[in-house]
Order: structure tokens, then C-alpha cells, then sequence
């Protein structure tokens, strides 16, 4: 006979203990220093020499992305909690813990690059929470159809970063490119899982929306 321990352990939870797993995670992400379970791969490299104009901008786009990383998070933890299938809840916590080192990552530059992350980062997880909230109401396949549609923006705004770094700036370019890499992986991943390609009008809302957010945070 099992102890009253080992069955609550094995209870599966419910969808209030997943909202409030989804809302304490959320308060990490925003308050909370990342910690992030591989290697920068910024950590070899030196990008000393930079001017502090050049500084400045790198700190600047940095910035940027460490705000897309926040989104990352909170898109995740809501597809998840509204996700009908156990598997497919796995593949968002898997995608969200590569997304976690990104966090991390981008934090650490950010300071190393003398400035600070966005001052609206708990308004830039709620809206990301309730976008990502709508996509997983509208059922697994439509979900995952807005990872594919929110990753592959989120590439080409990397590579346009790439674009705009410093030559000199190694160890912020070395960050970027790792995380294109895996943003690429992600939309593949998802549209091997069955995603549904989004309507034009959705996926040019998604491009308002993130060109607000990066605009807006490229200052604050």
C-alpha cells in the first residue's frame, strides 16, 4: 500500500497548481537572476576594445533581445498550461529551458556592456503570457503554428542584429548567432509537430506587436 506521500507526489496536478507553477516561474523570469545550465557562448571571447559609443548600441540591441528572451519565457509557460496534450506540454517546457539560457545570457551581457535590462519587463511578460494564452485556447496545432510563425520572426530579427552589432563586439555576435540557431530549431520542431500555418492578418498583428516591443525597448 502507497503512502498518502508517494500518492500526492504522483497526483497529477491541476490546472490551478499549473497556473500557479506558470505565475511563480513567471516572477523568476522577470525579478529573478538566470541561471543558465550551458556555457555562454560569449565566455572565451573578448570584446574589450570597443568604443563607448559602440557600447552603447551593442547594450542597446542586447537589451532588445533580452526582452525577447522574457517574451520567450512567458509564451512557453502559457502554451503549456493551456496545452491539451501532455506531450506537447513536454515540448514547450524542453523549449523553454533552451530559452532560459538565452535569458541568461543576454542578462549577462547586457551588464557586461555597462547598461541595464528593460525597466518594463513585468509588461512585457503579461502581454507575452496573454498572447501566448490566446494561441494555446485556440488549440494545440494553432499553437504550435504561432511558435513557428514567433520563431521565425524572431531568426530574421536576429540576423538582422548580426547585421548591426560591432565587428568588434564578438562575444554579443557569438550570443546572437547561437540563439538563431536554436530559434530555427524550435519553428522546425514545431512544424514537424503538426503546426498550422497562421493566417496573414495574425501573423501581421505578431510583426506590430514585436516592433512595438523591440522600438520600446531598445530605450527603456
Amino acid at each position: 500500500m502507497h503512502s498518502p506521500t508517494r500518492q500526492n507526489r504522483s497526483r497529477p496536478l491541476s490546472f490551478g497548481d499549473r497556473l500557479l507553477g506558470a505565475l511563480d516561474s513567471g516572477l523568476r523570469t522577470v525579478f529573478a537572476p538566470a541561471r543558465a545550465a550551458r556555457t555562454s557562448p560569449s565566455a572565451a571571447l573578448d570584446s574589450s576594445n570597443l568604443s563607448a559609443a559602440r557600447m552603447r548600441e551593442a547594450g542597446a540591441l542586447m537589451r532588445v533581445n533580452h526582452v525577447g528572451e522574457i517574451c520567450a519565457q512567458a509564451l512557453y509557460q502559457s502554451q503549456a498550461l493551456f496545452s491539451r496534450s501532455d506531450e506537447l506540454r513536454r515540448h514547450f517546457e524542453h523549449a523553454a529551458e533552451d530559452e532560459l539560457d538565452h535569458l541568461a545570457w543576454t542578462a549577462e551581457r547586457v551588464a557586461e556592456l555597462g547598461t541595464h535590462t528593460s525597466h518594463l519587463a513585468p509588461l512585457w511578460w503579461a502581454g507575452a503570457f496573454a498572447w501566448g494564452s490566446v494561441a494555446g485556447l485556440a488549440g494545440d496545432r494553432w499553437s504550435l503554428g504561432f511558435v513557428v510563425e514567433t520563431e521565425r520572426q524572431v531568426e530574421a530579427h536576429l540576423a538582422s542584429h548580426l547585421d548591426r552589432l560591432p565587428e568588434g563586439d564578438a562575444a554579443s555576435r557569438a550570443i546572437v548567432d547561437q540563439m538563431k540557431r536554436e530559434e530555427a530549431e524550435h519553428a522546425d520542431a514545431a512544424l514537424a509537430a503538426g503546426a498550422l500555418p497562421l493566417p496573414g492578418p495574425v501573423r501581421g498583428l505578431m510583426r506590430v506587436a514585436a516592433k512595438v516591443m523591440t522600438t520600446v525597448a531598445h530605450h527603456v
